[in-house]
């Protein structure tokens, strides 16, 4: 009896098997030795030229009409699904209606289905081994599912993971973002626990940094894909992923070489981002290392650069009231710039410590005119000329004579904004504002002087200048 019921097992196994295996058959197809292969063949002919100029509607009765009679071609090419994908996409994205999407959506999973089918049977041979075609279609499927298709990720998502689970580390890199976009979804609203996350996570990064390694056609793009899945998770690890469990797999790799700088950093950044505190001691291990090799470094970076930027120093001297210090280190900054900008810069510096701070008018008239003609159109040293003529104007002998001082810091003034726009604003308010301190007509008619006269400024301005009044 337990025999005759052994047997009745075997017979239905082998029913079903045959079941399969003849609606494989049926969906791969060929034309080979059909009464109208030549049909087929043409239809297949003229259906091909339209899809290499993307004319799917044209192509799409052809294809009909080969895909029916011969889904398999002629059992050495997938054409009649991959081409038939083609243009249910094409039908999908000028679909109007709700009825023919899902009609569309129906069709292109049917293909991939079929096409798959075919050869994992056998019935399609080409010179790709079957297995890798295999896992081309499930990839792609799984890709357009997620990208194009739009369907459930309750599908959506065992696709990928069949796709992953057979294409092994030949995955293509453009089943990863979406698998771990999909994944955290999946988590996110508690349809996977942070085991299946945490494993998904480690499948994605094992696959991706192979191909980064071996892969030289396509390593740049799964480290794109990587970079993409990763920042999907990014929101996630403190759930995914606990300390301990960072700890134990990162700290061997620190024991290795607990004296590099480099791998204490990496470590310490790793260890945080997964939500460790210095209450943890290997952190606190860490930290410490690494707050004496930054306090040392920070010192010796910081004295190199500032033996290299004396400018910095020489703020540093001035914000400190030394202003000698301060226009000596200008200097030596002018002596190491290649740039005549710089240097025109470094020479405004030094007139304005010399003349607003020292009271050395002529050694500031002398720089600011330096840096004028080191950088053409640079309109602020003129400006400081003005300022200061106008500042000591009251040094300048008689009340006649501190207003010719006005007017040679008018000119200066004038002068910025006809070679620089950019203070043309600000030399317009300091020629309104001494306007008014210009020299009376009386007085220079009192001493022999008539508008347009040439008068030379006394004291340390010692300029001549055009009267007006």
């Amino acid at each position: 009896m337990k025999m005759f019921k052994n047997l009745l097992k075997i017979c239905a196994v082998l029913t079903i098997s045959m079941l399969v295996n003849q609606a494989a058959i049926g969906q791969c197809e060929t034309w080979t030795g059909k009464p109208n292969e030549s049909e087929i063949t043409d239809a297949h002919t003229i259906y091909r030229g339209h899809i290499k100029t993307e004319e799917f509607d044209e192509a799409f009765e052809f294809w009909q009409k080969a895909y029916e009679a011969a889904p398999a071609a002629d059992g050495g090419r997938d054409f009649h699904y991959t081409d038939g994908i083609k243009i249910y996409k094409n039908k999908l994205e000028k679909a109007t209606t709700d009825a023919e999407k899902e009609e569309a959506v129906a069709m292109i999973l049917k293909l991939y289905d079929e096409v798959i089918s075919c050869f994992e049977s056998g019935a399609i041979k080409m010179k790709i081994p079957a297995e890798e075609r295999v896992a081309y279609f499930l990839g792609r499927k799984a890709y357009d599912m997620y990208y194009t298709l739009r369907t459930p990720y309750s599908q959506t998502f065992p696709a990928l993971e069949k796709a992953i689970e057979v294409g092994g580390m030949n995955t293509e890199y453009i089943v990863i973002a979406p698998y771990a976009d999909v994944a955290t979804y999946q988590f996110s609203n508690d349809k996977m626990d942070n085991v299946q996350a945490r494993a998904i996570y480690d499948k994605i990064v094992e696959l991706s940094d192979h191909n980064i390694k071996n892969n030289t056609k396509y390593g740049s793009y799964y480290k794109q894909a990587k970079e993409s899945a990763l920042g999907s998770f990014a929101p996630f690890e403190a759930q995914v992923f606990d300390c301990a469990y960072f700890i134990q797999k990162l700290e061997p790799e620190y024991r290795k070489d607990p004296d590099n700088p480099d791998v204490i950093k990496d470590m310490i950044q790793k260890l945080k981002r997964q939500g460790c505190t210095e209450s943890d001691a290997l952190v606190s291990e860490l930290e410490g290392k690494w707050s004496k090799y930054a306090a040392a470094e920070n010192t010796k970076r910081q004295a190199e650069f500032e033996a290299n930027n004396p400018a910095m120093l020489a703020k540093k001297a001035y914000d400190a009231g030394d202003y000698n210090s301060a226009i000596a280190k200008y200097q030596e900054a002018i002596s190491n710039a290649s740039d005549p900008s710089k240097q025109a810069e470094y020479y405004f510096r030094i007139a304005s410590i010399e003349g607003r701070k020292l009271k050395k008018y002529g050694d500031a008239r002398r720089s600011a005119l330096k840096a004028a003609e080191l950088k053409p159109g640079y309109g602020r040293p003129y400006m400081l000329i003005g300022d200061l003529y106008a500042s000591s104007s009251r040094n300048c002998g008689d009340n006649f004579m501190q207003r010719c001082a006005v007017l040679a810091a008018i000119n200066k003034y004038s002068k910025a904004k006809s070679v620089d726009s950019s203070v043309a604003d600000e030399a317009n308010s300091r020629i309104a504002k001494y306007r008014d301190s210009k020299p009376s007509k009386d007085e220079a008619f009192m001493r022999g002087f008539k508008s347009g006269q040439t008068v030379k400024v006394e004291c340390w301005i010692g300029e001549k200048v055009t009267l007006s009044f």
